[in-house]
């Protein structure tokens, strides 16, 4: 059975761009053995992620993140059975935010700011979708 979930959380300290690679890289690597997909953006120290895959193996990814000592306040915004996969395209995919129009920002949140913690799950879902159309979202 295939799940998505999508997660946001705050990094314990600021990560830079050596280190969040670092984290892609992984993900690239380990994720296609596993038969996981996804789309991840960090920002302003903060991280959002969409995992999608089978639901032990998801579940157990989510599970090592809740328990990584570079996250804290992990929060699950939306989790749910799935019949296809939105980001099939990307063993991790990752939003590139020199791409992002802060008006599509605007049409999904209460200010231009990007905070998922004051965004539904269904309104960042909604987000991430654009994000895939407009081209905001690479794999390298």
């Amino acid at each position: 059975m295939l799940v998505r979930l999508l997660y946001a959380s705050r990094a314990v300290s600021g990560f830079s761009p050596d280190e969040l690679n670092t984290i892609l890289k992984q993900s690239r690597s380990h994720n296609p053995e596993r038969g996981v997909t996804g789309v991840l953006c960090y920002s302003d120290g903060l991280f959002m992620q969409v995992l999608e895959g089978g639901r032990d193996v998801v579940n157990e990814l989510y599970k090592q993140i809740v328990t990584d000592p570079r996250h804290s306040d992990v929060v699950i915004l939306r989790y749910q059975e799935i019949t296809e996969r939105q980001f099939a395209g990307w063993t991790m995919g990752q939003v590139t935010l020199s791409r992002l129009n802060p008006g599509l920002v605007l049409k999904y949140c209460e200010t231009g700011k990007l905070d998922p913690y004051h965004m539904s799950g269904h309104a960042l879902m909604a987000l991430f979708n654009e994000l895939v159309s407009s081209g905001a979202i690479v794999c390298s």
